[in-house]
């Protein structure tokens, strides 16, 4: 389904999976930052899984005009995950690199991501990054982030807590759900890493 239009007008979608028996609803974002587009093919391996147990919502690409144009920020030069309402604060100029956009919610790509967050209201949320190759502490259940961790094989850190970031402002705007960041290794995925961290985030899903 398309839940709106990037600056550039440019579809963003989301997938649906739901099967008997799930216990939480989980959202996954493949990439927020143009320039870090490894965890998409991670949610396209996610959008063919139909295994029992699923309330899954997957994003591919929160930032397709980025992607096209290989920049972090997207077309008015923001950079998206500074631009959620937590904490958001004026930081940098048009086309720096945390550029945070002129008010929080200023792009459109957020406000979709934040008006789907607060409909589904996800249990779970795991936004991928790239290229430090960690999970990040990023301030929810450490359990969830713990269990992550290990079924993907990639160490738990703890990284800078930014202001304006996606996974800040879910952790406190909806109490008890947890959302974090997974920071992918630089480059292409290799085919059986894709698939080990698309196990991992069925790990945690059902």
């Amino acid at each position: 389904m398309t839940l709106g239009r990037s600056v550039q007008g440019r579809a963003i979608d989301a997938v649906h999976i739901s099967t008997a028996g799930a216990r939480r609803t989980v959202l996954v974002v493949g990439c927020v930052h143009g320039n870090e587009p490894a965890g998409i093919a991670v949610a396209r391996r996610l959008e063919r899984s139909r295994r029992r147990g699923l309330d899954l919502w997957v994003i591919e690409d929160l930032n397709p005009d980025g992607v096209a144009a290989r920049t972090r920020q997207n077309a008015h030069r923001v950079d998206l995950n500074r631009n959620f309402p937590e904490r958001w604060r004026p930081l940098g100029q048009p086309g720096d690199q945390q550029y945070s956009g002129p008010h929080p919610l200023s792009e459109p790509e957020v406000r979709i991501a934040y008006t789907l967050i607060r409909r589904v209201k996800p249990v779970v949320s795991i936004w991928f990054h790239q290229p430090v190759d960690v999970v990040d502490e990023s301030g929810g259940d450490l359990a969830v982030e713990r269990r992550f961790a290990k079924l993907s094989g990639l160490p738990l850190r703890r990284l800078t807590r930014y202001p304006g970031s996606a996974v800040g402002w879910q952790n406190v705007a909806l109490h008890g759900t947890t959302a974090f960041v997974v920071e992918l290794p630089p480059g292409r995925l290799a085919y059986g890493d894709v698939s080990r961290y698309a196990r991992a985030v069925l790990g945690v899903a059902r």
